[in-house]
């Protein structure tokens, strides 16, 4: 899948959660939702291409969800 692709997704999926009154559950959520729902290899593609500094711009949501749990991502 190609990564345009990727960062479309994971900001419609943080446009979603950042209507949770609670922003820490949100965050959590949204990345417990990549981990449940993407493929490995989708989730690689994504982090990899962040660590690599390449173009796409992730919502604000999505880019904290990301940063706070990534371990839980990778």
């Amino acid at each position: 899948m190609h990564v345009d692709q990727l960062i479309r997704m994971v900001n419609q999926m943080g446009s979603f959660f950042e209507a949770m009154p609670d922003r820490s559950e949100a965050l959590h959520d949204l990345a417990l939702h990549l981990k449940r729902f993407w493929e490995p290899r989708m989730r690689r593609e994504l982090l990899a291409h962040l660590d690599a500094g390449g173009p796409g711009e992730l919502n604000r949501v999505s880019a904290e969800a990301i940063r706070v749990h990534r371990a839980l991502l990778e």
